[in-house]
């Protein structure tokens, strides 16, 4: 009986970590966004206003990101 209620315990307590690390990948990733964005209007603004990503620059940039998320779930093997 006292088995059980330690692994509920345990799965509880991973039940919170997934959660924890969930909500502070969320932020971060939001943080990197603004950044990016930030960057972007910046860039925009000192050659001459206007915001021009080619399709090309735009298939590159989610490439990278890709690459980029492979290597992430890699990081656990």
């Amino acid at each position: 009986m006292g088995d059980s209620i330690e692994v509920i315990e345990d799965a509880e307590v991973v039940d919170n970590q997934k959660l924890v690390t969930l909500a502070i990948g969320g932020i971060i990733g939001a943080l990197i966004g603004l950044a990016a964005a930030y960057l972007l209007w910046s860039n925009a603004e000192k050659s001459g206003g206007e915001i021009q990503v080619s399709a090309g620059e735009g298939i590159s940039l989610s490439l990278l990101v890709m690459g980029l998320l492979r290597q992430v779930a890699k990081i656990g093997d």
